[in-house]
């Protein structure tokens, strides 16, 4: 059996699980449907590939994904990012490049929480003097 290499990719409230299958021909499977099924934005099928087009790797694996939470964009950057991850491990070599194109950083950003006495996490109630 081939080594496969697994990796976790998260943006904002999306998690990918990602899985990297050598002497494959370069499908991309994301939760049982192709990616260009899945992902119906031209933009968001560009960033997932990304990291395999960086390395030339395009055609040498294919990858399986199930990502979960968020939206579509959020999810599209968590597959980015559990990619680059799994490429780092196939080949610690990697990590420059995909370093150097912010690919092995996560996204931290989140919505910020409502806090109470407010109308939003930072929206105040309006000022009335009377």
């Amino acid at each position: 059996m081939a080594v496969h290499y697994y990796a976790t990719g998260r943006r904002k409230t999306s998690v990918a699980r990602v899985r990297l299958i050598p002497g494959g021909k370069g499908n991309i499977t994301v939760n049982g449907k192709d990616a260009d099924e899945y992902f119906t934005i031209d933009t968001l099928r560009v960033m997932i590939r990304q990291p395999l087009a960086l390395v030339d790797m395009a055609d040498k694996f294919d990858v399986i994904v199930k990502v979960n939470g968020g939206g579509f964009t959020g999810q599209a950057g968590a597959v980015r990012h559990g990619i680059a991850r799994a490429l780092q491990l196939v080949d610690p070599e990697l990590r420059a490049p995909l370093k150097k194109a912010g690919m092995l950083t996560r996204d931290p950003r989140m919505k910020e929480r409502k806090k109470y006495g407010l109308k939003g996490a930072r929206r105040a109630p309006q000022f009335s003097k009377r």
